[in-house]
Protein backbone atom coordinates (compact mmCIF):
# COMPACT_ATOMS: atom_id res chain seq x y z
CA UNK A 1 0.00 0.00 0.00
CA UNK A 2 1.65 3.33 -0.80
CA UNK A 3 1.79 6.28 1.54
CA UNK A 4 0.86 9.52 0.75
CA UNK A 5 3.38 12.20 1.02
CA UNK A 6 2.45 14.44 4.07
CA UNK A 7 3.06 18.43 2.93
CA UNK A 8 3.21 21.10 6.36
CA UNK A 9 1.74 24.28 5.62
CA UNK A 10 2.62 27.24 7.12
CA UNK A 11 -0.01 29.49 8.40
CA UNK A 12 -0.39 32.48 6.24
CA UNK A 13 0.80 35.92 7.02
CA UNK A 14 0.42 39.41 6.42
CA UNK A 15 3.63 41.95 7.38
CA UNK A 16 0.68 44.94 8.51
CA UNK A 17 -1.12 42.39 10.60
CA UNK A 18 1.69 40.96 11.89
CA UNK A 19 2.38 44.31 13.26
CA UNK A 20 -0.74 45.43 14.77
CA UNK A 21 -0.60 41.96 16.89
CA UNK A 22 2.44 42.95 18.51
CA UNK A 23 1.04 47.01 18.88
CA UNK A 24 -2.42 45.58 20.48
CA UNK A 25 -2.88 46.57 24.32
CA UNK A 26 -3.74 44.04 27.07
CA UNK A 27 -7.32 45.53 26.90
CA UNK A 28 -7.55 45.04 23.70
CA UNK A 29 -7.00 48.58 22.30
CA UNK A 30 -4.36 50.25 19.97
CA UNK A 31 -3.19 53.16 21.05
CA UNK A 32 -2.48 55.96 18.27
CA UNK A 33 0.54 57.23 19.94
CA UNK A 34 3.33 55.36 21.97
CA UNK A 35 4.08 56.00 25.87
CA UNK A 36 7.07 58.07 23.83
CA UNK A 37 4.74 60.45 22.24
CA UNK A 38 5.46 58.80 19.28
CA UNK A 39 2.97 57.93 16.58
CA UNK A 40 1.96 54.62 15.65
CA UNK A 41 3.49 53.71 12.04
CA UNK A 42 2.75 50.39 10.71
CA UNK A 43 5.69 50.90 8.07
CA UNK A 44 8.16 51.39 10.19
CA UNK A 45 10.21 48.68 11.39
CA UNK A 46 10.20 46.98 14.82
CA UNK A 47 13.53 47.75 15.84
CA UNK A 48 14.35 46.96 19.33
CA UNK A 49 13.79 50.48 20.47
CA UNK A 50 10.63 50.75 19.41
CA UNK A 51 9.62 47.28 20.93
CA UNK A 52 10.70 48.28 23.94
CA UNK A 53 8.47 51.77 23.23
CA UNK A 54 6.17 49.57 22.70
CA UNK A 55 6.27 47.91 25.65
CA UNK A 56 6.40 50.61 27.84
CA UNK A 57 2.76 51.84 26.73
CA UNK A 58 0.07 51.13 28.76
CA UNK A 59 -4.32 50.57 28.27
CA UNK A 60 -3.78 54.03 29.34
CA UNK A 61 -3.34 55.03 25.67
CA UNK A 62 -6.19 52.81 24.24
CA UNK A 63 -8.37 55.18 22.17
CA UNK A 64 -10.89 54.97 19.12
CA UNK A 65 -9.28 59.03 18.00
CA UNK A 66 -7.58 59.37 14.44
CA UNK A 67 -9.33 55.82 13.51
CA UNK A 68 -7.05 53.81 16.57
CA UNK A 69 -8.75 50.73 17.19
CA UNK A 70 -10.83 51.19 14.32
CA UNK A 71 -8.33 50.72 11.53
CA UNK A 72 -6.39 47.48 13.28
CA UNK A 73 -9.92 45.70 13.69
CA UNK A 74 -11.20 46.65 10.26
CA UNK A 75 -8.17 45.69 8.67
CA UNK A 76 -7.36 42.41 10.72
CA UNK A 77 -10.68 41.00 9.81
CA UNK A 78 -9.91 41.76 6.19
CA UNK A 79 -6.30 39.46 6.71
CA UNK A 80 -8.12 37.14 8.36
CA UNK A 81 -10.38 36.85 5.62
CA UNK A 82 -7.42 36.32 3.09
CA UNK A 83 -4.95 34.38 5.42
CA UNK A 84 -7.24 32.01 7.59
CA UNK A 85 -5.01 33.17 9.84
CA UNK A 86 -6.74 32.51 13.74
CA UNK A 87 -4.32 34.98 15.47
CA UNK A 88 -5.64 38.15 13.43
CA UNK A 89 -9.65 37.37 14.16
CA UNK A 90 -8.07 36.56 17.82
CA UNK A 91 -6.75 40.19 17.51
CA UNK A 92 -10.13 41.77 16.05
CA UNK A 93 -12.79 40.18 18.79
CA UNK A 94 -10.57 41.42 20.94
CA UNK A 95 -10.87 44.73 19.68
CA UNK A 96 -14.42 44.18 19.48
CA UNK A 97 -14.63 43.43 23.21
CA UNK A 98 -12.81 46.56 24.09
CA UNK A 99 -15.35 48.51 22.06
CA UNK A 100 -18.25 46.92 23.68
CA UNK A 101 -16.84 47.53 27.03
CA UNK A 102 -15.98 51.05 26.24
CA UNK A 103 -19.61 51.95 25.21
CA UNK A 104 -21.66 54.26 27.87
CA UNK A 105 -25.15 53.22 28.80
CA UNK A 106 -26.53 56.34 27.31
CA UNK A 107 -24.42 54.82 23.74
CA UNK A 108 -21.89 57.09 23.42
CA UNK A 109 -18.49 56.67 22.83
CA UNK A 110 -15.76 58.21 24.81
CA UNK A 111 -12.61 59.36 22.66
CA UNK A 112 -10.33 57.01 25.49
CA UNK A 113 -11.27 53.91 27.83
CA UNK A 114 -10.18 53.77 30.12
CA UNK A 115 -8.37 57.24 30.39
CA UNK A 116 -10.58 60.02 31.57
CA UNK A 117 -7.81 62.97 31.69
CA UNK A 118 -8.74 66.69 30.24
CA UNK A 119 -11.76 65.85 27.55
CA UNK A 120 -11.21 62.39 27.17
CA UNK A 121 -13.96 60.96 28.58
CA UNK A 122 -16.51 62.94 26.97
CA UNK A 123 -19.22 61.69 24.27
CA UNK A 124 -16.64 62.30 20.83
CA UNK A 125 -17.66 62.55 17.48
CA UNK A 126 -14.67 64.24 16.70
CA UNK A 127 -12.72 63.17 13.45
CA UNK A 128 -15.61 60.80 13.18
CA UNK A 129 -14.84 58.54 15.99
CA UNK A 130 -17.64 57.35 17.62
CA UNK A 131 -18.75 57.03 14.08
CA UNK A 132 -15.80 54.80 13.04
CA UNK A 133 -16.75 52.45 15.90
CA UNK A 134 -20.50 52.62 15.29
CA UNK A 135 -19.34 51.15 11.41
CA UNK A 136 -17.64 48.27 12.68
CA UNK A 137 -20.86 47.55 14.95
CA UNK A 138 -23.21 48.05 11.98
CA UNK A 139 -21.09 46.19 9.99
CA UNK A 140 -21.50 42.77 12.19
CA UNK A 141 -25.28 43.20 12.14
CA UNK A 142 -25.60 43.36 8.31
CA UNK A 143 -22.66 40.71 7.78
CA UNK A 144 -20.25 43.39 5.37
CA UNK A 145 -17.57 44.64 4.86
CA UNK A 146 -15.46 40.81 6.05
CA UNK A 147 -17.25 40.85 9.12
CA UNK A 148 -19.49 38.08 8.09
CA UNK A 149 -16.17 36.47 9.94
CA UNK A 150 -16.50 36.75 13.41
CA UNK A 151 -17.97 34.57 16.00
CA UNK A 152 -21.89 34.59 15.49
CA UNK A 153 -22.10 35.48 19.26
CA UNK A 154 -21.24 38.67 18.43
CA UNK A 155 -24.43 39.70 16.87
CA UNK A 156 -26.65 40.82 19.34
CA UNK A 157 -24.05 42.29 21.31
CA UNK A 158 -23.57 44.50 18.20
CA UNK A 159 -27.26 45.30 17.64
CA UNK A 160 -27.34 46.59 20.73
CA UNK A 161 -24.61 48.73 20.76
CA UNK A 162 -25.65 50.05 17.49
CA UNK A 163 -29.74 50.55 18.85
CA UNK A 164 -28.05 52.57 21.62
CA UNK A 165 -25.19 54.38 19.73
CA UNK A 166 -28.48 55.40 17.35
CA UNK A 167 -30.35 56.81 20.29
CA UNK A 168 -27.17 59.07 21.57
CA UNK A 169 -26.98 60.89 17.69
CA UNK A 170 -30.68 61.16 17.78
CA UNK A 171 -30.38 62.88 21.24
CA UNK A 172 -27.44 64.83 20.48
CA UNK A 173 -28.40 66.89 17.51
CA UNK A 174 -28.47 70.30 18.56
CA UNK A 175 -32.21 72.30 18.73
CA UNK A 176 -31.95 75.79 17.81
CA UNK A 177 -35.29 77.43 18.89
CA UNK A 178 -36.92 74.25 17.96
CA UNK A 179 -35.79 73.21 15.28
CA UNK A 180 -32.89 70.69 14.34
CA UNK A 181 -29.30 71.51 13.10
CA UNK A 182 -25.94 69.44 13.01
CA UNK A 183 -24.30 68.20 15.71
CA UNK A 184 -20.73 69.07 17.88
CA UNK A 185 -17.79 67.38 17.95
CA UNK A 186 -18.01 66.19 21.62
CA UNK A 187 -20.59 65.76 24.34
CA UNK A 188 -20.57 65.70 28.61
CA UNK A 189 -20.92 62.10 28.95
CA UNK A 190 -23.79 62.88 31.45
CA UNK A 191 -25.23 66.00 30.08
CA UNK A 192 -25.25 65.30 26.93
CA UNK A 193 -24.64 68.94 26.15
CA UNK A 194 -21.69 70.18 24.17
CA UNK A 195 -18.19 70.41 25.26
CA UNK A 196 -14.99 71.55 24.23
CA UNK A 197 -12.30 69.33 23.61
CA UNK A 198 -8.46 71.05 23.16
CA UNK A 199 -7.77 74.64 23.42
CA UNK A 200 -8.69 75.71 20.09
CA UNK A 201 -11.56 73.36 19.38
CA UNK A 202 -14.63 75.34 21.52
CA UNK A 203 -17.74 73.63 22.12
CA UNK A 204 -19.63 74.43 18.87
CA UNK A 205 -22.06 72.98 15.80
CA UNK A 206 -18.89 71.01 13.84
CA UNK A 207 -19.32 70.20 10.14
CA UNK A 208 -17.18 67.59 9.03
CA UNK A 209 -18.69 65.21 12.22
CA UNK A 210 -22.19 66.19 11.10
CA UNK A 211 -21.42 64.91 7.50
CA UNK A 212 -19.91 61.57 8.94
CA UNK A 213 -22.99 61.43 11.25
CA UNK A 214 -25.74 61.82 8.29
CA UNK A 215 -23.49 59.48 6.14
CA UNK A 216 -23.97 56.68 9.11
CA UNK A 217 -27.75 57.40 9.76
CA UNK A 218 -28.29 56.96 5.68
CA UNK A 219 -27.18 53.85 5.91
CA UNK A 220 -30.26 52.21 7.47
CA UNK A 221 -32.62 50.65 5.53
CA UNK A 222 -36.49 51.53 6.26
CA UNK A 223 -35.29 54.29 8.14
CA UNK A 224 -37.60 55.51 11.46
CA UNK A 225 -39.02 59.14 11.47
CA UNK A 226 -36.79 59.97 13.68
CA UNK A 227 -33.31 59.32 11.57
CA UNK A 228 -35.45 60.45 8.42
CA UNK A 229 -36.10 63.83 10.76
CA UNK A 230 -32.06 64.06 11.83
CA UNK A 231 -31.33 63.40 8.14
CA UNK A 232 -33.48 66.22 6.51
CA UNK A 233 -32.52 68.39 9.18
CA UNK A 234 -29.03 68.40 8.87
CA UNK A 235 -28.93 68.49 5.05
CA UNK A 236 -31.16 71.54 5.52
CA UNK A 237 -28.92 73.21 7.66
CA UNK A 238 -26.11 72.67 5.74
CA UNK A 239 -27.85 74.12 2.97
CA UNK A 240 -28.87 77.22 5.01
CA UNK A 241 -25.68 77.81 5.77
CA UNK A 242 -23.28 77.22 2.65
CA UNK A 243 -20.41 79.91 1.61
CA UNK A 244 -21.12 80.27 -2.30
CA UNK A 245 -18.13 81.10 -4.28
CA UNK A 246 -15.20 81.09 -2.15
CA UNK A 247 -12.84 78.26 -1.17
CA UNK A 248 -10.02 77.72 1.53
CA UNK A 249 -6.45 78.62 0.73
CA UNK A 250 -3.37 80.62 1.18
CA UNK A 251 -3.04 84.65 0.53
CA UNK A 252 0.67 85.84 0.22
CA UNK A 253 1.03 89.49 2.48
CA UNK A 254 2.42 92.02 0.50
CA UNK A 255 3.67 93.61 3.55
CA UNK A 256 5.26 90.77 5.27
CA UNK A 257 5.36 88.02 2.41
CA UNK A 258 4.07 85.17 4.84
CA UNK A 259 1.66 83.36 3.26
CA UNK A 260 -1.92 83.10 5.18
CA UNK A 261 -4.51 80.63 5.14
CA UNK A 262 -8.29 82.41 4.33
CA UNK A 263 -11.38 82.58 2.18
CA UNK A 264 -10.26 82.77 -1.39
CA UNK A 265 -12.60 83.87 -4.07
CA UNK A 266 -13.89 81.14 -6.24
CA UNK A 267 -17.12 81.10 -8.67
CA UNK A 268 -17.38 77.23 -8.56
CA UNK A 269 -16.36 76.64 -5.12
CA UNK A 270 -19.06 76.21 -1.91
CA UNK A 271 -17.64 75.94 1.89
CA UNK A 272 -18.46 75.77 5.35
CA UNK A 273 -16.63 76.75 8.30
CA UNK A 274 -15.35 73.82 10.32
CA UNK A 275 -16.99 75.17 13.86
CA UNK A 276 -20.26 77.50 14.09
CA UNK A 277 -21.33 79.30 17.16
CA UNK A 278 -24.47 77.25 19.05
CA UNK A 279 -26.78 79.20 18.77
CA UNK A 280 -26.31 82.32 16.08
CA UNK A 281 -24.28 79.51 13.30
CA UNK A 282 -22.07 82.17 13.01
CA UNK A 283 -18.34 80.69 12.60
CA UNK A 284 -16.17 80.87 15.60
CA UNK A 285 -12.15 79.82 15.56
CA UNK A 286 -10.50 78.87 18.87
CA UNK A 287 -6.66 79.66 19.90
CA UNK A 288 -4.23 77.92 22.13
CA UNK A 289 -5.17 80.23 24.85
CA UNK A 290 -8.84 79.21 25.05
CA UNK A 291 -10.00 82.55 23.75
CA UNK A 292 -13.03 82.13 20.52
CA UNK A 293 -12.61 84.30 17.54
CA UNK A 294 -15.12 85.15 15.16
CA UNK A 295 -12.76 86.37 12.65
CA UNK A 296 -10.11 83.97 11.01
CA UNK A 297 -7.48 87.18 11.12
CA UNK A 298 -7.79 87.74 14.54
CA UNK A 299 -6.23 83.90 15.32
CA UNK A 300 -2.31 83.33 16.26
CA UNK A 301 -0.56 82.79 12.75
CA UNK A 302 0.13 79.73 14.10
CA UNK A 303 -3.56 78.01 14.49
CA UNK A 304 -4.52 80.25 11.81
CA UNK A 305 -2.12 78.33 9.16
CA UNK A 306 -2.37 75.53 11.18
CA UNK A 307 -6.30 74.13 10.90
CA UNK A 308 -8.45 73.65 8.80
CA UNK A 309 -11.40 76.42 9.70
CA UNK A 310 -13.34 75.97 6.38
CA UNK A 311 -13.64 73.62 3.84
CA UNK A 312 -16.32 71.83 1.21
CA UNK A 313 -17.43 68.81 3.91
CA UNK A 314 -20.82 68.59 2.80
CA UNK A 315 -20.35 69.07 -1.01
CA UNK A 316 -20.61 65.48 -1.94
CA UNK A 317 -23.49 64.89 0.62
CA UNK A 318 -26.05 67.28 -0.47
CA UNK A 319 -25.05 66.84 -4.42
CA UNK A 320 -25.12 63.34 -4.81
CA UNK A 321 -25.74 61.24 -1.46
CA UNK A 322 -28.83 63.22 -0.18
CA UNK A 323 -30.52 62.89 -3.14
CA UNK A 324 -29.76 59.02 -3.89
CA UNK A 325 -31.07 58.47 -0.26
CA UNK A 326 -34.57 60.80 -0.95
CA UNK A 327 -34.92 58.39 -4.32
CA UNK A 328 -34.18 54.90 -2.78
CA UNK A 329 -36.78 56.45 0.97
CA UNK A 330 -39.53 58.19 -1.51
CA UNK A 331 -38.94 60.81 0.27
CA UNK A 332 -39.74 63.96 -2.21
CA UNK A 333 -36.83 66.54 -2.84
CA UNK A 334 -37.56 70.40 -3.59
Amino acid sequence: MLSLPVFCYAQQKDTTAEKMLVYQLGNGGWPKQLESKSVVNYAAPLTEVLMSQIKETTVQHATIDNKATSREINYLVAAYKKTKNAAYLKAAEKGIDYILSAQYSNGGWPQYYPNKALYRSEITYNDNAMVNVLEIMQNIVTGTNDFDQVAPSYLPKAKKAVEKGLNCILKTQVLQNGKLAIWAAQYDKDTLRPAKARAFEPASLSTSESVGIVRFLMRFKNPSAEIKTAIISAKNWFEANKITGYKFGGVVDNTTNVKNMTLVKDSNAVAWARFYDLTNNKPIFGDRDNTVKYKLEELSNERRNGYAWYGNFAQQLIAKEYPKWCLANGIKTI
